[in-house]
């Protein structure tokens, strides 16, 4: 019998009815978590099975539960989570999500299954990490163009898991305004832009955790792109661990 797809979980973000087109007026108070088709759909390509993460939840609830984890785009992370003023309010902060995905982080270490960060996440990752953010940076958002458009490419670093998926060069979209500064201790450099030098990939060397600063769900390669299905097959051996653990006896 063929195993199951393994689970990969997904994280949205907050947002009130009033903010989401086609919600009654009554409801415009309501919360809202929204997610993002194209990353569950790439996860689904890839053969694994999206599981969409609500952000009211207790990260620990997730202990044992996933064998994967994608963190997303969208809003800033909480300057002060890296002992940083704020500099910009272009697109506030949102503790209760920054609480989840840290939260997220320290299930997913632990339990010992593959990471992927997406633009925000790999900003997350890095965050989490003891890394810091520039918190400014309104060139790299390309808001006005077609989210699949690509204006940068990605120069990757030889002997890096990511380089070993992508090549030596990787044409890329830019929909973010913030970046890495500082990066973590123990963290690899894994692709800078062609074009002035922005970290744009990243990786914890020992980990089956990845993450880049562009969007591959949003590339015309999507349904084919190689770093979900590293992530998908990376998550079948976590699942397969996880399944084969001893049930412990009352």
């Amino acid at each position: 019998m063929n195993a199951p797809p393994p689970l990969i979980g997904l994280t949205g973000r907050r947002k009130v009815g009033a903010q989401v087109a086609g919600f009654p007026a009554n409801l415009d108070e309501t919360a809202m978590d929204v997610f993002v088709n194209a990353y569950a759909a790439a996860v689904s390509s890839a053969g694994g099975l999206p599981v969409l993460i609500p952000l009211h939840v207790d990260a620990a609830d997730y202990t044992g539960r996933l064998d994967g984890l994608v963190l997303v785009g969208g809003a800033d992370i909480q300057p002060g989570l890296y002992d940083a003023e704020s500099e910009t309010d272009v697109y506030p902060p949102e503790p209760i999500r920054d609480r989840l995905e840290l939260g997220l982080v320290d299930v997913a270490m632990a339990d010992g299954i593959p990471m992927l960060g997406i633009c925000r996440g790999l900003q997350v990752l890095n965050v989490w990490a003891g890394g810091t953010l520039h918190q400014h940076v309104p060139d790299h958002a390309c808001y006005a163009r077609p989210p699949d458009e690509t204006v940068d490419e990605a120069r990757l670093v030889p002997g890096t898991r990511i380089h070993e998926l992508y090549g030596d060069r990787r044409r890329v979209n830019s929909l973010h305004h913030q970046t890495v500064d500082r990066l973590a201790d123990g963290w690899t450099l894994a692709g800078r832009s062609e074009h002035d030098g922005t970290v744009e990939a990243i990786e914890l060397p020992g980990h089956d955790v990845l993450a880049v600063q562009w969007h591959p769900e949003l590339m015309r390669s999507r349904d084919d792109d190689p770093i979900f299905r590293w992530l998908v097959e990376r998550a079948a051996v976590a699942a397969e661990r996880r399944h084969s653990r001893p049930v412990a006896r009352v």
